[in-house]
């Protein structure tokens, strides 16, 4: 890793809810190994603050709006930034509908049924981490596969119970 590609990370994240939530262990699994992988590798630069880094990342909806609270590694804030969930929210639903069929489907589905339910949830992954970095474009870079994980915390904080 360059000494740049190592200030432009993630190295710390946070999901930020105002009330303790108790989710199916298949979503915790979910959330746990989106933060690991995403903490293992990744490309995210605030274009206001690209020297700063690395980063420690807080996400939380707030407002009908998600908020990434981005501090130094130390815990400084640096910037917050709102993104508008409206435009979120008919991905979300669909993933959420596919997922439930994906689980629901590995427990009595033939493997090609599976498989194919599979792709349609990774279809639909990609279109909502592809959105995302649509609309960070101008306050933040970051690769797909940084977008892809962020996508999935999404979802989670989504996720009343």
């Amino acid at each position: 890793m360059t000494a740049e590609s190592d200030r432009q990370r993630i190295i710390d994240v946070e999901l930020v809810e105002r009330n303790e939530v108790h989710r199916r262990p298949e979503v915790e699994h979910e959330r746990a190994v989106a933060i690991f992988d995403l903490i293992e590798d990744n490309q995210f630069m605030p274009c206001e603050h690209p020297d700063a880094g690395p980063f420690a990342l807080r996400l939380r909806i707030e407002d009908n709006r998600l908020i990434f609270d981005v501090r130094t590694a130390e815990g400084e804030p640096l910037t917050e930034i709102a993104v508008s969930l409206l435009s979120f929210r008919a991905i979300v639903r669909d993933y959420f509908l596919v997922c439930d069929s994906y689980y629901q489907a590995i427990r009595k589905a033939t493997p090609s049924q599976i498989e194919a339910i599979d792709m349609g949830r990774r279809g639909l992954h990609n279109e909502g981490s592809e959105l995302l970095r649509e609309r960070l474009a101008d306050k933040v870079t970051m690769d797909l596969k940084t977008a892809r994980r962020l996508f999935t915390l999404i979802c989670v904080l989504h996720i009343r119970g």
